[in-house]
């Protein structure tokens, strides 16, 4: 994954919006867990109190039955306490168990939303160390970080200013006692989030390693390139290493720090409570009070500054999760229900046109880099195209420009005179499909599959579409449209699969094909009878097929010809076998045949 390709993070100013805003939309249950921690802690300081109260009064001589009623009033505080905090606590998990749900469905829709471009740039470990790790430590802050702190956050000050209520000068003890705990947090937190943001990155960069690896294993293997592949996967776990080695010695240091900040303001109050106690400058009520709040005090600076470090891996998280809205924020024409495009771009017509186009996958963008250069084609609608050149003459490329993939460099690809840069992708979708040779098969039934081209569709158009792409595979499973699909149930095979992937195109019925060698998986005489039900199935509708077997290309109205990312010759299959330019060489070679035939 090169560093120019990778997805963006949050800046702070944005998270701190979106946290904002995930607040809002539950402020209910915010404000509820609030108050009711506020309840708590007030409980809980009539304990403290209240046993400082019984030492003054054995001291004094007090009944026993004063004491006692003294004693009641600690445990009453003590179960309120409890029973609030355990309410609080209830609503504060549910606000952020349904807050995560909301991150989940916002990154799933910010994540469907990205370019396809954009996502193989980026590389698609990185999106899914996004999605799941980055995502989980999201949640982990949002149910447990977040009720925590929050509680945490209200104890401390309160606990404090019980301190201060009972002598100021034992108070300010307590709170140079803590002066230590600034020191070691300021410390941390200055180096804490660049480390765990360059863990993250080092993670995402391990992540998209490993799944190419898996992902070409048998051509890595064909090609003896193990060695090669290891030795890369190594240098990312060693990165990984490195960066996870680096936020570790943070907290190696942070921790231990934090446990003698923890004693010391109660070492303080007694050294200097005695000599006051001697003077009779305070009671030894308060004293014993003050030592019980210090102690006390211990517990929610511990959750405070135990999740100080989660959170820091979670605020790294939470960028690169929100990175996904940085990015469709910044691409111009990424159009979903979270970006829009231009409200009147609506084409008229089904024509397609592309006029001066030029593109190039990587800088320099000056024309040298270029792989599509100064193409000029109109395609009518309708109309059977075939587009064949050798290996590298940018074939695939313009089919992912035809289909709003990519954007030009220069020029424009428009459909209906609208540019596809234009188009909101729930119109461009209904416009111009494109089907390459990769194809998914997704956990589920037959059905399930086949019902995400299109929703409402009864059986007999599932297994219509299943005909009209000569899957009668389908016919003889056991189950039917209710097969479960899947490594562990029934598997397909690539031609298999690649027919599913054909019959959903033929369930979303688009007016405009691009078959960048969508059947290149069959056997020539499947691919033959898939191509010749697709042409019927698709008759009337554009089709534009990108293909190595020109068998493709003598079915077809036109055929068009690239050759070093230019368009070279365009025509019939007849014409361009008579002109006798490289179309009629490709055909020649491909065919056998010296003379050509037509």
């Amino acid at each position: 994954m090169r560093e120019d390709h990778a997805l963006p993070v949050a800046s702070r100013a944005r998270l701190v919006g979106a946290a904002a805003d995930l607040v809002r939309r539950d402020r209910g249950a915010f404000f509820a867990m609030l108050a009711l921690n506020v309840l708590a802690v007030g409980a809980g300081l009539l304990g403290p109190w209240l046993l400082g109260r019984i030492v003054n009064a054995v001291q004094d001589g007090a009944t026993v039955s004063t004491v006692d009623r003294l004693a009641v009033g600690v445990v009453v505080s003590a179960v309120v306490q409890l029973l609030l905090a355990r309410w609080a606590r209830l609503i504060g998990h549910r606000f952020g168990e349904r807050t995560l749900a909301r991150v989940r469905e916002r990154f799933v829709d910010r994540a469907v939303a990205l370019p396809v471009s954009v996502v193989e740039r980026a590389g698609t470990g990185d999106l899914v160390v996004r999605g799941t790790s980055d995502v989980g430590a999201v949640g982990t802050a949002l149910r447990d970080a977040g009720p925590d702190l929050l509680i945490g956050g209200i104890q401390a000050p309160l606990i404090l200013a019980a301190v201060f209520f009972l002598d100021p000068l034992l108070g300010v003890c307590g709170l140079a006692g803590l002066v230590g705990i600034r020191f070691a947090t300021r410390w941390y937190l200055r180096r804490a989030p660049a480390a765990y943001m360059a863990e993250g990155v080092a993670n995402s960069a391990l992540a998209e390693a490993l799944s190419a690896t898996a992902a070409g294993a048998r051509t890595i293997e064909a090609f003896g390139l193990e060695e090669r592949h290891v030795a890369a996967v190594l240098e990312k776990i060693e990165a990984s290493h490195r960066t996870r080695t680096r936020t570790l010695s943070l907290r190696s240091v942070l921790f231990p720090s934090l446990d003698i900040s923890h004693v010391l303001p109660v070492v303080g109050v007694l050294l200097v409570g005695a000599p006051l106690l001697e003077r009779d400058m305070v009671t030894l009520g308060a004293v014993v009070a003050a030592v019980l709040y210090l102690r006390q005090l211990a517990e929610p600076l511990d959750l405070i500054l135990r999740w100080v470090e989660q959170l820091q891996s979670s605020g790294a998280s939470f960028a690169r999760v929100e990175g996904l809205g940085v990015q469709l924020d910044s691409l111009e024409g990424a159009l979903t229900g979270l970006s829009v495009g231009r409200p009147s771009a609506r084409p008229v017509g089904d024509r397609i046109e592309l006029r001066g186009v030029h593109y190039a996958y990587d800088p320099p963008y000056d024309g040298t880099s270029d792989v599509v250069r100064g193409v000029d084609l109109t395609v009518r609608p309708g109309e059977r195209l075939a587009v064949v050149g050798q290996s590298g003459a940018g074939k695939t490329t313009l089919s992912r420009l035809l289909a709003g993939i990519d954007t030009p460099r220069a020029g424009t690809v428009s459909v209906g005179g609208v540019p596809v840069a234009d188009l909101p992708s729930q119109i461009l979708r209904r416009q111009i499909v494109l089907v390459t040779q990769e194809h998914h098969v997704f956990t589920g039934t037959l059905r399930d599959n086949l019902l995400l081209a299109a929703p409402d569709a009864a059986d007999a158009a599932l297994t219509g579409a299943l005909s009209a792409v000569g899957a009668d595979w389908a016919e003889r499973l056991r189950h039917g449209l209710d097969t479960e699909l899947g490594a562990r149930e029934h598997q397909l095979d690539g031609a298999q699969a690649q027919q599913l992937s054909l019959a959903r195109v033929v369930l979303a019925d688009p007016h405009t094909v691009v078959l960048d060698e969508a059947t290149a998986l069959l056997d020539p005489r499947t691919a033959r009878r898939t191509e010749r039900a697709l042409a019927a199935v698709l008759a009337g509708r554009t089709v534009i097929a990108i293909a190595h077997r020109l068998h493709t290309a003598h079915d077809a109205d036109r055929v068009a010809v690239m050759d070093g990312g230019r368009l070279t010759e365009l025509g019939s299959h007849d014409e361009l076998v008579a002109a006798g330019g490289t179309y009629a060489a490709l055909w020649r070679s491909w065919h056998g045949d010296a003379a050509a035939p037509a």
